[in-house]
């Protein structure tokens, strides 16, 4: 993985394509080959979206940029609701979109790339009743119109790395009709999404496709240059050694999907079994484990996971909730704590040998003249 480049670029950032052989990434202009190093900026400290505070209190997100850059990262993991997004079936909240075009132009000036995913109803109370209501073929119709939207604010920008189309979406299986579009709870939040209640005498192939060709279609009326994603639940990590194939990046399934991103939380003690599982994925496409972090495992396993990676893998996001390595160290009575900052320390620590270059952490970024 030698020679490859951090993905800050000054002045100003350099658009990411997928390279000639189609599996890996670089430099739209200069060729260079470009590694996503980066963390998912969920939510802040207090648990909040960004769209809960991105109006009232965007200083503190212009800071937390400033140091999510400081570990090294170059890719920030934005996640967008539906019910913030859409105001109604058919129309697209103007406000939530000029605040998107704020936040892309930030992210350039700070030198960060934004792999922005979407559709998200993380926080159930905040999904609009309408939204709930409607037919999977009403709800298809709006997911679409959400990604146009962003599409049309998105397509002339740099700093998008790429659209994700919906967090770890899943498929209801053969013998049952469900009722909820949204799938289990985890700290308070839905991050687990069906794109369908029933198959209704089709194959699971058949709807994953419809799906995800209508999405990527409704994106490529508006942009035809930023890559397309899709971050899945690595089935073959939590049915090994049995699973071992992808529904959505099957073929022609995920057709129009530029490259794989999986979402792996190794456990402790099986390296082994979360790398032959992390193989599965190895397509020919770029892959990025979009989200990754010592949940399960310890800070030091979850490095020899990404060292062991290395030789298939072209990317890896981590986590940030806009707490300092400092400010984690300050908490001294706090194992959480204690865990996030060895971490952090970590992941900052890795940023050189990852990106190839020392150059990734010791450059300086002008804080944005909004933040002043």
């Amino acid at each position: 993985m030698s020679g490859r480049a951090s993905g800050a670029t000054t002045p100003g950032l350099e658009w990411i394509r997928l390279g000639d052989d189609g599996a890996r990434f670089v430099y739209a202009e200069s060729g260079t080959e470009f590694v996503a190093w980066g963390v998912n900026y969920d939510h802040d400290r207090s648990g909040r979206l960004i769209e809960d505070y991105w109006h009232d209190e965007w200083a503190a997100i212009v800071e937390d940029f400033a140091e999510i850059k400081a570990l090294g990262a170059n890719v920030v993991r934005i996640h967008l609701q539906t019910g913030k997004f859409m105001k109604a079936p058919d129309e697209a909240d103007v406000d939530a979109l000029q605040q998107l075009e704020r936040l892309l132009k930030m992210a350039e000036d700070t030198g960060v790339y934004l792999d922005l995913t979407g559709l998200g109803c993380y926080h159930k109370q905040d999904v609009p009743a309408w939204y709930d209501t409607l037919d999977e073929a009403a709800r298809w119709d709006v997911q679409a119109r959400f990604w146009a939207a962003v599409a049309t604010t998105c397509a002339d920008s740099p700093a998008v790395f790429c659209y994700d189309l919906m967090n770890e979406p899943i498929v209801p299986g053969p013998k049952k009709k469900e009722t909820d579009w949204l799938a289990g709870e985890f700290g308070g939040k839905y991050f687990v999404q069906r794109i369908a209640l029933d198959l209704a005498g089709r194959t699971r192939e058949e709807v994953a496709k419809a799906w995800v060709d209508k999405l990527a279609s409704a994106i490529r009326k508006h942009d035809k240059r930023h890559l397309i994603t899709l971050g899945i639940i690595p089935w073959a990590l939590h049915f090994y050694p049995g699973a071992r194939q992808s529904l959505f990046y099957s073929k022609p399934v995920g057709e129009h999907l530029d490259f794989v991103s999986v979402h792996f939380y190794p456990e402790k003690g099986q390296l082994d079994k979360a790398l032959d599982a992390l193989s599965v994925y190895d397509l020919g496409k770029p892959l990025v484990i979009e989200e990754m972090f010592p949940l399960k495992c310890s800070a030091e396993e979850l490095e020899s996971f990404i060292d062991g990676s290395r030789a298939i893998a072209e990317g890896w996001i981590s986590f940030y909730w806009g707490k300092t390595i400092d400010e984690y160290a300050a908490e001294e009575d706090s194992l959480t704590s204690a865990l996030v900052r060895t971490w952090l320390e970590r992941f900052r620590a890795m940023t050189p040998a990852i990106l190839g270059t020392a150059e990734a952490i010791s450059r300086t970024i002008t804080a944005p003249a909004e933040e002043q």
